[in-house]
C-alpha cells in the first residue's frame, strides 16, 4: 500500500456547510484522507444527509481505493447533530432516569438504524463516563449516573442496539472524564487518581466495553499524573493507550482520540504535535474535526516520521490492517431502509422514554401542585454550556411554551441573573395563582436558583424543573415542588406539557446523589 494512503486511513477530518466544497475534495485527494467525522453543520436534512454521505464515501473511494467510515456524535439529547426529520433520542442520563436498561438498546437501535440509512456508519457513542462529581461542565446528563455498575448496564445496551443496527460505536472518554471540573474542551483537566482507585471506578465501564466486544474507545485529553508521569494526557500517552488499554485490559478494537484541535490538546502541545504522539501513543484513529489543512499537516509529518524510523512500521501496519478489517465488514443501506429515518413507530418509542425520564424528586404535597387559573412560567432561553453540545434548539423556549399551552404568563431569564433581575422576577409572584421556574445548569450558574428562592418566599406554589443537570434541585427551600428533566428541547417541554396537566406522572429515577 502507497505510504501515504496508509497514513490517511488513520486520520479523520471535517468540513464546514452541507455540501463537499471544491478545496475540501482537492485536499482529500492529495492528502488521502480515509476518514469523515461529521457535524449539525453539515446536517440539513435526512434527504441531504444521505446524499453528502454518498458523495464522502464516492470521493474517498476514488482518492484512496477505500470506503470511509463517516463518523458522527449522536448520543441523543444534547449531543444530537441530526435534523428534526429524524428521531433525536434521549440522553444517557434520562434513559437512565427511566429505570429500564431496554430503553437503551432501543435507543441505539434507532439512532444506528437512521444513521446507517443515511450513510452514517460510526456512531461516536455511547459515553460511558460515571459523572461523580457535580461540577462537571461537560458530561453531566451525557453520563448514565454516578454508579459504575448502572453505567455498564445502560452503557452496554445503548452499545448493543447501535451494533445491532449494523454500524460501529465506541465508548468514550477513557480512561474517564466524569471526576473533572474543567471542560477538556478549552482547558487541560487533570485527575490525581492512583492505578486502583481508576480501577475500581472509571475503568470499570471501559472494561466490560472490552469484554462485550465493543469496536472501538475513545481517548480523552486528560492528565493522569498517577498512570503517566510525563506532563501529557492521556491520548498522547502510550503507557495509557497501549499498555494500560490494549496490554493489561486486553482491548483488541479501534483506538479513537477526541478531537486533537480541543483546547487541552491545541493549547499546550499544538495539534500537529499532538496527533502524530498519539499515532505512536497506539491511537488507530485520530481527528482533526474541523481542520481538513491541519489533518494535511499531521499526514505530512506522520509520513516523514515513517519515512525517518520514528513510527513502528510493523505497528503501524498491524493498525492499518485493523482499520481496514472494519472497513470491509461494513455495509450499505438498503433503500428501504431510508422510510425508518422519522418515522411514526420511532417518535412514538422515543416520546414514551422522555416521559417516562421525567424524575419527581422532591414533591412536599404528595404531588404536583396545580397550576391554577393565572400562572407564572420563568425560564432562561437554551445556551451552550460546553462546545460539546449541540447549537441552541430554534424557537425552543420553556416560559413561553408553557404559556400558550396553559394561558398566564411568561417571563425569560438571563443565563445567570444579578441581584437586579432576581428581584425584578420576585416582583412579578404577587399575582399569580402557581410558579413554574425552569432552570439550566443552575447548580454552575447560580444566578438562577437565586431566582428560585426568591420566588419561594411567594404564598403561590412553586415549582422547579431542571431542564439538564438534576444538581439544580439539590439545596432549594423545602416548600419547593421540584422535578428533573435532564433536557431542554421540544420533545421534554411536551412531556414536562402532560405532566403539568396531570395526564402522566414524574415516575424517573434519580441516577444521581443530590447532596444539599
Amino acid at each position: 500500500m502507497d505510504e501515504r494512503i496508509e497514513i490517511g486511513q488513520h486520520l479523520f477530518t471535517g468540513f464546514p456547510g452541507l455540501h463537499i466544497t471544491p478545496a475540501f475534495a482537492l485536499r482529500m485527494r492529495e492528502s488521502k484522507i480515509g476518514n469523515v467525522i461529521l457535524f449539525a453543520h453539515n446536517v440539513g436534512t435526512a434527504g441531504q444527509l444521505r446524499s453528502l454521505c454518498a458523495d464522502i464515501q464516492e470521493l474517498v473511494m476514488d482518492a484512496t481505493g477505500y470506503p470511509a467510515f463517516i463518523a458522527i456524535d449522536q448520543e441523543g439529547g444534547v449531543v444530537s447533530r441530526l435534523g428534526k426529520d429524524c428521531t433525536i433520542v434521549p440522553g444517557a442520563m434520562a434513559i437512565a432516569a427511566t429505570g429500564k436498561p431496554e430503553n437503551a438498546y432501543s435507543a441505539g437501535l434507532i439512532t444506528g438504524r437512521e444513521l446507517r440509512a443515511m450513510g452514517v456508519n460510526f456512531n461516536l457513542a455511547p459515553v460511558v463516563d460515571i459523572n461523580s462529581n457535580p461540577d462537571n461542565p461537560v458530561i453531566g446528563v451525557r453520563s448514565y449516573g454516578e454508579d459504575p455498575q448502572h453505567v455498564i448496564r445502560y452503557g452496554l445496551q445503548m452499545a448493543r442496539g447501535l451494533m445491532d443496527a449494523g454500524i460501529l460505536c465506541c465508548a468514550k472518554h477513557f480512561p474517564g472524564h466524569g471526576d473533572t471540573a474543567v471542560d477538556s474542551h478549552i482547558g487541560l483537566p487533570l485527575v490525581n487518581k492512583s492505578p486502583e482507585e481508576l480501577l475500581a471506578c472509571e475503568l470499570l465501564p471501559f472494561q466490560a466495553a472490552v469484554d462485550a466486544g465493543i469496536p472501538g474507545i475513545m481517548s480523552t485529553h486528560i492528565l493522569f499524573p498517577q498512570l503517566e508521569p510525563e506532563k501529557i494526557p492521556a491520548t498522547m500517552s502510550r503507557r495509557i493507550m497501549t499498555d494500560l488499554l490494549k496490554q493489561r485490559m486486553g482491548f483488541q478494537g479501534l483506538v479513537l482520540s477526541d478531537c486533537m484541535m480541543m483546547g487541552a490538546i491545541a493549547d499546550h502541545y499544538g495539534t500537529v504535535n499532538g496527533m502524530v504522539a498519539a499515532l505512536k501513543a497506539g491511537v488507530d484513529l485520530v481527528f482533526a474535526s474541523h481542520s481538513v489543512e491541519l489533518a494535511t499537516q499531521a499526514s505530512d509529518r506522520m509520513l516523514e516520521e515513517l519515512r525517518e524510523g520514528r513510527i513502528d512500521v510493523g505497528e503501524l501496519r498491524a493498525s492499518t490492517d485493523l482499520i481496514l478489517k472494519y472497513k470491509a465488514g461494513l455495509k450499505s443501506p438498503e433503500a428501504s431502509e431510508f422510510d425508518l429515518v422519522g418515522s411514526k413507530a420511532n417518535s412514538q418509542q422515543v416520546d414514551a422514554m422522555y416521559e417516562q425520564s421525567l424524575t419527581a424528586v422532591h414533591l412536599p404535597q404528595g404531588r404536583v401542585p396545580a397550576l391554577g387559573e393565572r400562572p407564572l412560567f420563568v425560564g432562561c432561553l437554551p445556551f451552550v454550556p460546553t462546545q460539546a453540545s449541540s447549537p441552541n434548539a430554534a424557537n425552543v423556549s420553556f416560559a413561553d411554551a408553557l404559556r400558550e399551552c396553559f394561558g398566564g404568563e411568561a417571563a425569560i431569564m438571563s443565563e445567570n441573573p444579578d441581584r437586579q433581575e432576581v428581584e425584578r422576577i420576585a416582583a412579578l409572584a404577587p399575582r399569580h395563582s402557581s410558579i413554574t421556574i425552569g432552570t439550566y445548569n443552575g447548580h454552575l450558574r447560580t444566578g438562577q436558583l437565586d431566582v428560585v428562592r426568591a420566588l419561594a418566599g411567594s404564598s403561590a406554589p412553586v415549582i422547579c424543573i431542571a431542564l439538564r443537570n438534576p444538581y439544580d434541585l439539590a439545596s432549594l427551600p423545602p416548600q419547593v415542588s421540584t422535578v428533573a428533566a435532564y433536557a431542554y428541547n421540544e420533545s421534554t417541554l411536551h412531556a414536562i406539557t402532560r405532566l403539568l396537566s396531570g395526564e402522566i406522572n414524574a415516575a424517573g429515577v434519580l441516577p444521581v446523589t443530590l447532596k444539599g
